[in-house]
This record gives C-alpha cells, structure tokens and sequence, in this order.
C-alpha cells in the first residue's frame, strides 16, 4: 500500500485532471497566456542565444517531424521543438509571470505540451488540460521552493523541469504512479543559476530549452517504465534540501482543483524583467499625476523587495539589449524619456547617453512593506526628485498585466500582432490566423502547424 505525500498527491492531481473539472473562465485564461507565448516567441528570432540553440537542434535532431519550431517554421521531433520554442520565448522579456512563485510558466509548459500534442495528434482540448497541469504544478513547486530558492536559483528553469513533465505527462497518459516516476527523472535535472546575469551571457535561453527537454525526457522515460525518486521535491535528499532554507510542502497541494493558480498569473506589460515593472509603472504615474518631463527629474528611488535587488542589482553597466532589461536604471530612463519600455525602445536607446545619465541617478532601496507584501504582491513605490527641490512620491498597488489590472484580448491581440511583426516572426494575416485558432482551440479536433511549413 503506498502512503500519500505532497509530491504523490501532486503527481495524482496532474495526471487525473480532466476538462470537466476546469472551470471556463480558466480555459480562457490558458488560451490567453497561449496566445501571449506564441508570440513572446515569434519575437525571439534572430536573436543570437536562439539561433545558437536552433543551430544546435537543427545538427542534432532530426529534419522532419510532426512538432513545429516557430521561428523556422521547420518541423522537427517534439523534443528540439521545444527546447528552440522554449529559448525563442524567454528572450524578448515578454512572457508571462506567476507572482507568489517568481515563476514563468509559459515558457516551460506550451512549448513541450504544444511539441508533443502536435506529435500525437491531440485535441485542442487535450492540449488545454495538459497545459492547465503543468501550470499548476510548476507554480506549486516555485512556492514551495520559496524565495531562499530564487536568491540563487532561477525558479523557470528549475521548477520548469516538473511544469514540463506535467504537461507531458499528461498528454501522454501518464498514471499517476508514473507520473511521479516522471517527476522524479524531472526533479533530479533541475538547473538554472543567476551567476549569468553579471556577465550577459546567453544561460537564461539555456534554462528553458533545457528545462523543457528535462521535463519531456522524464515523461516519456516514466511512460516506458523508468523509475525516479518517489520524494524529488520533500525528500532529505531532494530538490528543496539541496536549494532551499525556507520550503513549505503545503504549498505542493495548496487547494488542489480549487485554487487555480492559471487565474493568478500575470502579463508583461514592459519588455523587461518583471522586477522593474512595480517602479517602472510608479514613476510613470508620477510623471503623468504632476505633469513632468524628463527634464524635471533629478533624482529616482526605487523602492523595492530583496528580491529585485537579488537579481537586478549586479547589472550596473549593461552591454547587451537583453542585460539591459534587468538594469532598473535604463528601464526608469525609457519610462522618463518614451513613456514605455517596449521592445523598440530597448533596441535604440539602451546605449543612448540620455537614457544612461538618467540610468546613473536611480538607486533602488530596500522597502519594509514592499519586501513583506513580496512575493504574492508586487507594489511599486518611487521617490522623485525634481530638479526644482520637491519631493513626490508615486505608488501603485497592481502593475499592469496582474490580474486585478489585466490586459483585455483587445491588448493581447495587440501586443501579439506587434510581437510577431517585431522580428518579421509572422505577418498580420498569419498572426490574425493564429489568434482564431487559439480563441477557438477546444473546439479543434487535432493540433497541427500553427504557421504555414518550411521545407
């Protein structure tokens, strides 16, 4: 007889789980972060890591298959597929974000479930369920992992591993023994390091093109009778014991099939990491509430959680348009001087010595509320100096792109039209198709091509 325990009763729920069982309103919200992810890594192409890891695949796997890469239109196995999907995606810093776990869900879990779905011929349904698994159970296992975790670990590429293997699991019908078999082979390869940040390396594409292999390696070993740790995530010997001090197992199966964590997560609004947007959004309120200009500023304070300055604070000079994006100095200077920090801004104007000089006079400070309410809420609090000596401070208490401040599918399709003409990752005509495909994906009986194929 075997006895529960959170990863077993974890393992159950993402192998069990069925359409029925998800209320409407999340499958809409699935279908929304689907449509965000699509395009998050149509504007991935042509960046240098991507292509690096797609030159990878293209040597080592095969040249025709049923999985899509989107960015070549190519068709491959559904493992290449993924890993150059799960790369492309984490780029532009556009993908989505799931607060309480400091977590990136789509970019581990669409890429394998899409690979693989297209591979079996799977429903657009089927497809639906997995993905709504290996979100709940990538989140979970981000919380559980807590926030000692992401000091030094990034959690995308860590709990990926499990999110990956429960999308996959689940789609090829994994019992929900081997489904922790799964977790198991998945938990064992969890890997991602923040060191990479202060050279501007290319890891962080790494993270998720290996997490997604990892996970959909695990998953389809389990399905074949391979065995892995029954106790990955809680054992002594387990992903929380080797990086984590303050992990809680009831966050494993906080509210299973109730609490559906698909419904908490949020969009990007800014082209950044995600750590910038609470100040990025104060002091562009700020600005707009008291008419300034950038000229009026003097000064900005930033005051943020421990984790922003964990993970911004080593990038002091950035060199690259992707090092730029955890830089909070450039991100408040495009928000000063465009009143946005997309992708275009980034592009032209991160090596602008206006936006560097402003870049100079922001500091980030340690805030005691701000920190508390962290992660479950990211407030944004500045301090402006302006150059005439007043002192204004700007708040707000939902970034745009949470859920109590969401983005409506009038501003997703707008975002992803502009994604996917970013990099001439797709036209508007084929952009537009993908958008009915996915407004109306429970109604279609097989997963094919997203886009038209290359040969």
């Amino acid at each position: 007889m075997t006895t529960d325990h959170p990863s077993r009763t974890l393992a159950r729920f993402a192998a069990e789980l069925r359409l029925e069982q998800i209320p409407p309103a999340v499958l809409r919200r699935t279908e929304d972060l689907l449509l965000d992810w699509v395009a998050s890594a149509l504007a991935g192409k042509a960046a240098e890591p991507v292509e690096i890891i797609q030159r990878f695949a293209r040597a080592m796997g095969p040249t025709a298959g049923a999985a899509q890469v989107l960015i070549s239109r190519r068709r491959t196995s559904p493992l290449f597929a993924a890993m150059v999907n799960a790369a492309s995606s984490h780029v532009a810093e556009q993908d989505d974000v799931h607060n309480g776990s400091v977590f990136h869900p789509a970019t581990v879990v669409f890429p394998p479930a899409l690979a693989v779905a297209q591979a079996l011929g799977k429903s657009g349904r089927d497809l639906l369920v997995a993905c709504v698994a290996g979100y709940e159970v990538g989140i979970r296992v981000g919380e559980y992992l807590g926030r000692s975790h992401y000091r030094v670990f990034h959690t995308t590429g860590t709990a990926g591993t499990l999110a990956a293997a429960a999308a996959v699991g689940r789609l090829l019908g994994l019992d929900a023994e081997k489904m922790l078999h799964a977790f198991g082979s998945a938990g064992t390869q969890s890997a991602g390091l923040w060191e990479f940040l202060r050279d501007a390396a290319h890891s962080k594409q790494l993270h998720t093109a290996h997490a997604v292999a990892a996970g959909l390696t695990a998953a389809y070993l389990a399905d074949d009778g391979f065995t892995g740790a029954q106790h990955i995530l809680e054992g002594p010997q387990g992903l929380a014991a080797g990086t984590s001090t303050d992990a809680d197992p009831a966050r494993l199966v906080d509210g299973l099939g109730t609490r559906w964590t698909v419904a908490e997560t949020s969009f990007k609004f800014h082209a950044s990491c995600r750590h910038n947007h609470p100040a990025a959004d104060a002091l562009l309120q700020s600005m707009q509430a008291n008419n300034l200009s950038v000229g009026d500023i003097d000064s900005v304070v930033a005051h943020v959680h421990q984790g922003a300055i964990d993970v911004l604070g080593p990038v002091t000079d950035p060199q690259t348009v992707h090092q730029a994006k955890f830089s909070m100095g450039t991100v408040l200077g495009l928000i000063a001087m465009q009143g946005r920090a997309g992708l275009a801004e980034f592009d032209t104007l991160f090596r602008d010595p206006a936006v560097r000089d402003f870049a100079a006079r922001v500091a980030m400070q340690l805030d005691a509320e701000v920190d508390a309410a962290y992660p479950v809420r990211w407030i944004g609090k500045v301090t402006v100096t302006t150059r005439d000596g007043r002192r204004i401070e700007g708040r707000i208490d939902e970034p745009k792109g949470d859920p109590g401040n969401t983005l409506s599918r009038a501003e997703l399709e707008d975002k992803a039209l502009r994604l996917a003409a970013y990099r001439d990752g797709a036209t508007e005509m084929e952009m537009r198709r993908v958008i009915e495909q996915i407004w109306n994906l429970e109604s279609l009986a097989v997963v094919g091509d997203l886009l038209p194929v290359t040969s």
